[in-house]
């Protein structure tokens, strides 16, 4: 492909965006696939000889587009937004076609301050703590962009690690590291994301996961006491990871009262806002920031909700060396002469290579302005209490967790098979995507709001489909309650004998086999009978 074709074909690539953002509700927004279904499609073979265009799009169109997820579809309420717009779009066209890697000033000058200038830039708009930003003066601290929530959370616990490990070093000289290692302690809620977790694994330190209050919070009086019974058997808490919208139920930890715990005991305090922490740009939720003297870092997710596409996690750290000291390979042939007065990003990263994602940040807020941006995040928190207001019409359902953000966990009252079969048949419609969770011991349905131009028209129509598939659930379990004293009859129990023989699977017992494929009225007479199938 020349310069001239690229134009052709970038012009037909662009309608072809248009149209698909336009038009996504035409497809259904869950594939009707079946894992392995794209090798059925796609020769074994690459081939040898180059193809079409053409034939490549048509490709696209009937073998991909089948098999896609379509998180940007107006029924898509599954997990949290995935960021998308125009500009970002076109900036990451613009960073492809720079293709830099900009591990270093050197590598990409442009690119790395212009990095540093928009992580400030988003630092004031979501009023943090100065300390977090290169243009305060005299600050040892600053901004970096990740791929992910994830990555910040390994790096922050990484560099706390080796904070820690250096301090016990002082105080045990003759101590080897591997058995300072094993005296390491993290901490978070059983509600924190599993990268903690995944974090901890390899860091190769404890990670304790701490009950929450009646919020599903974590509370300063619960780390405490976890702190106490480690230390009195002779572990070292390092590491604390607080949250401010969890996934499950987007509850927000007390950092405050985390970070005073903290504070006393010289423990790295990390905060993840990668969903909720976006609405810190708007000031009727700067109440979300107490406590955040004490953060010794903080990131969220611009990808989530501020319309910049992945990946764009973008964290800051009250001391940077602390995470140069813990990332620092220096060979030679990555130094350069300037390097005392620039920052070297490739230090505070997993990764030696990084692309050019500051361009997208760029662009997104110089095209909408903070006040634009504000307005989408409101507009999104508007529907959610919306639906949240439906829902509480409703006397079938309870919502768990505050309706703050975005995001709202409800479930129909009774027991858990219920909203697993309410969550299970609305999937399987595509009439809406949605995604479960559990509280504690109760099965929840999770509805975000998601498509970057959500109207009430959107809400109206999920509520629709889940007022309508509850009918059909509850009406389901009157009926099993109508006939599950009815006899069985000969022909059932014939029936039965003879899926029997097809449904079985060795690893079950035939029972679980073959009632799956009886009505839930018929699986309960079984049950309850003790129906022995053979």
């Amino acid at each position: 492909m020349n310069g001239s074709s690229f134009i052709k074909h970038g012009r037909d690539m662009l309608d072809y965006i248009t149209k698909y953002l336009s038009t996504t509700e035409e497809r259904p927004v869950y594939p009707h696939v079946k894992p392995g279904y794209l090798r059925e499609l796609v020769p074994e073979e690459a081939p040898d000889h180059p193809d079409t265009w053409q034939s490549i799009m048509k490709d696209v169109e009937d073998q991909i587009m089948p098999g896609v997820t379509h998180w940007q579809h107006r029924r898509f309420h599954a997990y949290f937004p995935a960021g998308n717009s125009y500009p970002s779009i076109l900036a990451d066209m613009l960073s492809d076609a720079i293709g830099s890697v900009g591990f270093s000033w050197a590598a990409n000058p442009a690119g790395t301050e212009l990095e540093m200038i928009v992580v400030d830039w988003l630092a004031k708009m979501m009023k943090l703590p100065k300390h977090f930003m290169f243009s305060t003066k005299g600050s040892q601290g600053g901004g970096v962009i990740q791929g992910s929530a994830s990555e910040c959370t390994l790096v922050c616990l990484l560099a706390a690690r080796d904070k820690a490990i250096k301090n016990l070093q002082v105080q045990y000289p003759d101590e080897d590291r591997a058995i300072l290692l094993s005296k390491l302690v993290g901490y978070c809620s059983k509600q924190a994301h599993s990268s903690v977790e995944k974090a901890a694994m390899i860091g190769f330190v404890k990670l304790r996961q701490l009950q929450t209050d009646e919020n599903y919070a974590l509370r300063g009086s619960t780390l405490l006491e976890a702190m106490k019974n480690d230390e009195e058997k002779g572990l070292v808490p390092f590491f604390v990871a607080g949250t401010i919208g969890t996934t499950s139920v987007c509850s927000c930890d007390n950092i405050e009262e985390l970070g005073k715990v903290c504070f006393e005991r010289d423990v790295w305090l990390h905060c993840d806002g990668a969903y909720a922490g976006n609405s810190l740009i708007c000031p009727e939720f700067s109440y979300l920031s107490k406590g955040f003297q004490f953060l010794d870092s903080f990131n969220f997710n611009p990808n989530k909700w501020m319309m910049v596409n992945f990946d764009c996690s973008v964290m800051w750290v009250r001391q940077k060396e602390l995470l140069i000291n813990a990332m620092n390979v220096d060979p030679l042939y990555l130094t350069f002469d300037k390097k005392e007065k620039s920052i070297d990003y490739r230090h505070w990263t997993i990764p030696l290579s990084r692309r050019f994602r500051s361009l997208k940040i760029w662009f997104v807020i110089r095209s909408y302005g903070v006040q634009g941006l504000q307005n989408y995040i409101r507009k999104h928190v508007q529907l959610a209490k919306m639906f949240a207001s439906l829902i509480s019409a409703d006397d079938r359902f309870e919502i768990l967790g505050q309706v703050r953000f975005g995001l709202v966990c409800f479930r129909l009252l009774g027991e858990n098979n219920l909203s697993e079969e309410l969550i299970t048949r609305i999937n399987d419609s595509r009439m809406l995507h949605l995604t479960p969770s559990r509280l504690n011991d109760k099965f929840i349905v999770r509805l975000a709001i998601c498509h970057p131009n959500a109207t009430e028209d959107d809400i109206n129509y999920a509520w629709k489909t889940i007022k309508d598939t509850a009918d059909v659930v509850l009406n389901q379990l009157n009926n099993v309650d109508e006939e599950k004293n009815a006899p069985l009859t000969q022909d059932l129990i014939n029936k039965i004998r003879n899926f029997s023989l097809i449904a079985r699977v060795p690893s079950l017992p035939p029972y679980a086999n073959t009632c799956r494929y009886f009505s839930p009225s018929v699986q309960r007479r079984l049950y309850t009978r003790r129906v022995t199938i053979s």
